[in-house]
């Protein structure tokens, strides 16, 4: 048995993730958070599990790789803990983009046609099919296509199903628990400082998400992860209205997009419970997490342009949550170069919950010296968007 001491930082979904891989493995797995389980990012999320938005290249890949974990991964922990399996409400109920302009059309098209050839499942809709599919959707839809591989878990409840898989298997976890340095031998990190004590490890794994930037100085391994807000609004429960995860295509290019200014685009999708998840903002202001009027707004005012149902709903509340955010818009995965022993995982920016699988099946992988289930050298620490000035 492999008994490699490791400390993963951050009990979010990919720590939680990074946490459960390892300790089936057999590495003596300890849990850091600075808070509470889940209580971050992931808890502030949608709980996407998304193919649909990503063109062609490692991201798609990583994220099929994950679509692919994630109905067997819930059916692993379900033989163990059903309840903890029904509270990942995984829900594989597809995703559809729709276009309302002639140009937009012809963008969605010509997307959907090259994630086809990289072998995503496509399914171009006509004006009947997208009214039988989402009868309360606009009919101003000029194109429309289905992803049958989208899916949607309910985030907090799958990173505590992972995290309570992972402490099966014999990981431990420490709450409130703030990194405060690291302890290094020889270009080696051989622990970190946990308030006045030090965890010892053989290896160490940064997933503290938008913290991951500043978990990474206090290290001594500075990455350039920041923060990018977005926000969400919450209706009362209106069973049948939204049937898919549907957005507008618009919501690509926000993702894609660098600037520090806000970017919104219609994002709709039910939950279990009935209510309607609206969202999405996009927006670069640090660690400030004051929810504003005019974001909610302009989220709202595409989203009733999607759902017209939507302009009399009753919000129930709203909230608002950090992305680990990276310049060219890639995960983070690997080992430091700077400083052998220190591993991270994070950058996920808004696709985090869906990527948290494959993120995870990586990083076992290369720890354990197993052929990776893809390439990775895309993610690697020492890109110049992760090494930037004055973060190396």
């Amino acid at each position: 048995m492999n008994r490699t001491r490791v400390v993963v930082i951050g009990a979010g979904i990919v720590g939680a993730a990074c946490a459960r891989e390892l300790a089936l493995a057999g590495f003596d797995v300890l849990v850091v958070d600075r808070g509470r389980p889940a209580g971050g990012t992931t808890s502030h999320g949608e709980g996407n599990v998304l193919v649909s938005d990503k063109g062609p290249g490692a991201e798609l890949v990583l994220a099929q790789l994950s679509a692919r974990l994630w109905p067997r991964v819930v059916a692993e922990i379900a033989e163990a803990d059903p309840r903890a399996a029904a509270a990942t409400e995984f829900d594989p109920k597809g995703g559809i983009v729709v276009a309302t302009t002639e140009a937009g059309a012809g963008a969605l098209l010509a997307f959907a046609e090259a994630q086809a050839a990289a072998g995503v499942r496509t399914e171009r809709l006509s004006a009947a099919a997208v009214a039988a599919a989402e009868p309360a959707l606009t009919r101003e839809v000029t194109a429309a296509v289905r992803y049958p591989e989208d899916a949607q878990v309910q985030p907090a409840g799958a990173a505590l199903a992972l995290l309570g898989s992972a402490l099966r298997h014999g990981a431990r976890l420490r709450t409130e628990a703030e990194v405060t340095g690291a302890r290094v031998r020889g270009g080696r990190i051989t622990g970190v400082g946990i308030g006045g004590e030090v965890a010892e490890a053989d290896v160490v794994v940064n997933a503290a998400g938008p913290w991951s930037g500043p978990v990474s100085a206090r290290l001594g391994a500075p990455i350039a992860v920041r923060p990018r807000r977005g926000e969400v609004l919450v209706t009362t429960p209106m069973p049948g209205v939204v049937r898919h995860k549907v957005y507008d295509a618009d919501y690509v290019d926000a993702v894609g997009m660098g600037s520090g200014e806000l970017q919104t685009s219609a994002v709709v999708e039910s939950t279990w419970g009935g209510t309607v998840l609206i969202g999405s903002s996009r927006r670069r202001v640090g660690f400030d997490d004051t929810i504003r009027p005019e974001v909610l707004g302009a989220i709202a005012a595409k989203a009733v342009r999607l759902f017209p149902a939507l302009a009399d709903a009753a919000v129930m509340r709203a909230y608002g949550g950090f992305r680990p955010y990276v310049d060219d818009h890639l995960p983070v995965l690997g080992e430091d170069p700077r400083l052998a022993g220190l591993w991270h995982a994070t950058g996920h920016e808004g696709a985090g919950i869906g990527l948290s699988l494959g993120t995870a099946r990586l990083l076992r992988e290369l720890l354990t010296g197993v052929e990776p289930s893809m390439p990775v050298a895309e993610f690697t620490v020492d890109r110049p968007a992760v090494l930037a000035e004055g973060e190396a």
